[in-house]
């Protein structure tokens, strides 16, 4: 997410709410968990209200309109003659620093909403801001339009030397949008009425998310803490909890089918009009992967289910003593073993212990987000439910968000999210417009990162019941990460592909969820009624389409990097950051080249599963030793 969750938008946030603070802290005391920090967004913006915030808003809006002015039907103008290299680099770096001005304001904003989606003030800041720098955008929109217009040799020459080469990897990136951008008029309708449309309904799913809750041993709790229960001790406590998830999401089945009706339609529409052909064309031209490499993954990883999901399931189920387990158990921690809460200090020690081994320039950078509070951790009501890293923009620096509840997965979350932040860091000199980086290596460091700390917790741990029992929250970790995220993109294509013949009722939406999780997980986990609306819940579809494939690609990818890794290649960690470094200047194929990896072989794939496939047969072992 990054993170794991992708986060709903950019999010700092002003005052906090003193009864959702305290609220915060007793549940944190309550658990043991320690103190847990909130990050401070002062880096940003000092708050809402804060002059520094409406001086750089306004700033924001009359450096677009003087910009346009200056440059609109210019383009070609500037790439003409022996000067073009100089004119241009102008006119980029130029468009850059707007460009880090409206992204600093928008992440604020998102960040402060994603503090507490629920309260009205804080929607309000968000909506107004994004509205705001949605229509001072529109004054930029020509720009990349113009420059794709201009003769590919005459830009060619442009870009070989002088202040222009600098940006040569970010106008490549522009020439491949442009079969399927629209004249300028359109393509400014589309822009501002993304208010309305899309971006609308991504925040009608993300408030009524928050404000649901489910009724569990007495507490009306918010998500975060009902999926948690999933992972009880207690069998009762986790049936209880899927019992009330299935309830509640099915009671507000209306809504989420709504929003993922209008969504379909809405991305339909736009395929349309800019010629994509497939439902997940414009994804993958976004992540810059040609979508034979992103089908022979799918067919890869489908083609393993039986080797993977299937075959560990069904393991875990003779630990649990049955053929088959319910829904509900598919997480379940392992029968007769220990649990326990993980105290805050401890993750926070496991994970940086984890990356100075690996680095120390690597602990140094993520320490950073510990000492300088640029983490939110405790769960709030009305905080934005799964994790994120948001890179903000590079001159400033990237902020987390967990929901940390105490749990294994919760330190393997942290460890996941700090890769991001790691990685957008390191990227961030590049600049804005070259410091992003495509889904195809966007996990790269986040997996990395959890398997670094997995690894080092294996090596110390000699008690075969707590191996074993670490080994099976990888394999499910991973699990999750590669099968579930497939499955999740074969959902989204039968949605995405059904909704072209008309609208989808919520039963129809259940029943085309229930088809790819039962081929997924396999005959070991019944999917008893009330499984069924679990789609709903998933933000992913709703805000990033066909985003999840990115997360099976970074695990058997980082999978293969590890696998370079552990045989002590000389020189491996110079080139990881290397690798890291490049943020979005370099296609992920170059990238990949000096480990001895191609994404293109078909055979890439298995290296990846295999590991998983590797973990599997440990554990068979240690059952049958057992």
């Amino acid at each position: 997410m990054s993170s794991r969750a992708v986060a709903p938008a950019p999010m700092p946030e002003p005052s906090r709410n003193a009864d959702g603070t305290q609220a915060a802290r007793a549940a944190a005391r309550a658990l043991d968990l320690g103190a847990l920090p909130e990050w401070d967004l002062s880096d940003l913006y000092s708050g809402i209200d804060a002059p520094d915030f409406r001086d750089d808003l306004a700033r924001a809006e009359a450096d677009c309109r003087a910009f346009a002015e200056r440059y609109a039907g210019r383009v070609a103008e500037l790439a003409a003659g022996p000067d073009a290299s100089a004119r241009l680099g102008e006119a980029v770096r130029a468009y850059e620093a707007i460009e880090e001005l409206l992204g600093k304001l928008m992440s604020y904003a998102g960040l402060v909403y994603s503090g507490d989606t629920t309260d009205e003030r804080r929607a309000k800041f968000y909506g107004d801001t994004r509205e705001r720098l949605t229509n001072a955008s529109g004054d930029l929109l020509f720009f990349a339009l113009e420059l794709n217009r201009v003769d590919d040799a005459v830009m060619d020459a442009a870009m070989a030397q002088g202040p222009l080469a600098r940006y040569a990897p970010w106008i490549e990136d522009l020439r491949r949008e442009k079969p399927f951008q629209l004249e300028d008029r359109i393509e400014k309708l589309f822009l501002e009425k993304s208010v309305t449309s899309n971006a609308a309904w991504d925040r009608l799913f993300n408030e009524t998310i928050a404000s649901l809750r489910f009724p569990v041993r007495g507490e009306q709790l918010t998500l975060e803490p009902t999926l948690n229960k999933l992972q009880d001790p207690d069998g009762a406590v986790r049936k209880e909890a899927a019992g009330a998830l299935s309830e509640v999401f099915r009671a507000n089945l209306r809504v989420f089918t709504l929003i993922t009706n209008t969504l379909a339609k809405d991305k339909e529409i736009s395929d349309r009009w800019r010629g994509f052909k497939d439902v997940a064309d414009a994804r993958h031209l976004a992540n810059r992967v040609e979508p034979e490499v992103v089908a022979a993954l799918v067919e890869a990883v489908r083609a393993a289910y039986p080797r993977l999901s299937h075959r560990y399931y069904r393991l875990k189920a003779r630990w649990f003593g049955t053929e088959a387990l319910p829904y509900w158990d598919r997480n379940a921690p392992l029968p007769k073993v220990e649990q326990r809460t993980i105290p805050w200090s401890e993750a926070r020690d496991t994970v940086l212990d984890a990356y100075d081994a690996f680095s120390p320039r690597m602990a140094g950078i993520a320490r950073d987000f510990f000492d300088r509070r640029w983490i939110d951790a405790p769960t709030r009501p009305g905080k934005a439910p799964g994790a994120f890293a948001h890179p903000t923009v590079p001159s400033v620096h990237p902020y987390v968000l967990v929901n940390y509840q105490g749990k294994p997965r919760d330190v393997m979350t942290l460890a996941h999210e700090l890769g991001h932040g790691v990685h957008q860091v390191l990227a961030g000199p590049n600049g804005a417009l070259m410091a992003p980086t495509p889904l195809t290596l966007a996990e790269t460091a986040s997996v990395f990162g959890e398997m670094l700390t997995f690894r080092r917790l294996l090596a110390g741990t000699t008690d075969t019941v707590q191996r074993r029992a670490m080994l099976a929250a990888k394999v499910e970790d991973m699990i999750n990460t590669v099968v579930r995220q497939i499955a999740f993109y074969s959902f989204e294509r039968k949605v995405h592909l059904a909704r072209q013949e008309g609208e989808l009722t919520a039963e129809q939406i259940n029943a085309l969820w229930i088809s790819v999780q039962a081929e997924s997980l396999g005959p070991a986990i019944t999917l008893d009624a009330g499984y069924e609306p679990f789609w709903a819940y998933i933000p992913h579809f709703i805000h990033s389409p066909f985003y999840v494939y990115a997360y099976a690609f970074g695990d058997c990818l980082v999978n293969s990097l590890y696998g370079v890794y552990a045989k002590a290649e000389e020189g491996f960690v110079d080139r990881y950051f290397a690798l890291l470094s490049a943020g979005g200047s370099k296609p992920y194929g170059e990238l990949l080249k000096p480990f001895g990896l191609d994404a293109g072989d078909p055979s890439f794939w298995q290296i990846g599963l295999g590991m998983i496939e590797g973990m599997i047969a440990e554990l068979e072992a240690i059952e049958g030793d057992g």
